[in-house]
């Protein structure tokens, strides 16, 4: 091999190598993990709100996939959990663990809904093709209320008892962020625009009803 092919051989490697680094780092730098802290309007952390990211140029085409079960279970005379968030198209699972029967139903617009008694053991599924809130009860146990979020963005997530959730790899750019919760004062979600540079803390508060009145939904919306 002539010393010039030599030199051009090693030129083209390390060209490649650099290549490759500068996509690694822009790939880095494309996305950033946010942590959002969730307040009430008492200061007090809020638990079981739903935080969603829509970043300005839309996500990318694939199935959107949560690490969560997609599953309300009834156990206890209780929805469980709380809150489950499933991304559009998905298909629930209601398995009963209770000893007793349950007749789950929901009058939501986003998805009309009854499952007619069934006992322990068993399990129905329900699909949502489209996205908002569904609250659910049962007819039986008028103390079982718990809430479906259908989202079509693959950046979502729950608070934890700490008021805290973290949304990883959103793209960076110009998004708008959705905030939800159960005994929020207004129906539908707070948004506002969000700017995605890097990794950050995002403080957010909710203005809740109040406690004589939280829990109690109107389930014909």
């Amino acid at each position: 091999m002539s010393f010039k092919r030599t030199i051009y051989l090693e030129d083209m490697r390390n060209l490649l190598i650099a290549l490759a680094a500068l996509t690694l780092t822009a790939t880095h730098a494309a996305a950033a993990d946010l942590t959002f802290s969730v307040h009430g309007d008492d200061g007090a952390p809020l638990p079981d709100a739903v935080v969603v990211v829509h970043p300005a140029g839309g996500a990318v085409g694939q199935p959107i996939k949560f690490s969560w079960p997609i599953v309300m279970t009834q156990q206890n005379i209780a929805f469980n959990p709380y809150v489950l968030i499933v991304p559009v198209g998905s298909t629930v699972g209601f398995p009963n663990k209770d000893k007793v029967r349950h007749h789950v139903y929901s009058f939501a617009p986003t998805k009309k809904f009854e499952l007619k008694l069934y006992g322990q053991q068993a399990e129905r599924t329900v699909t949502f093709e489209k996205a908002g809130v569904v609250p659910l009860g049962c007819n039986i146990h008028d103390s079982m209320i718990g809430f479906i979020y259908v989202t079509d963005s693959p950046y979502a997530a729950k608070t934890n008892a700490a008021g805290e959730a973290v949304i990883r790899g959103v793209p960076s750019g110009a998004a708008e962020v959705s905030l939800w919760h159960p005994d929020m004062k207004a129906h539908a979600p707070a948004e506002r625009p969000l700017s995605v540079t890097a990794n950050a803390a995002l403080p957010l508060t909710l203005e809740l009803r109040p406690p004589a009145t939280r829990h109690k939904h109107e389930m014909k919306g």
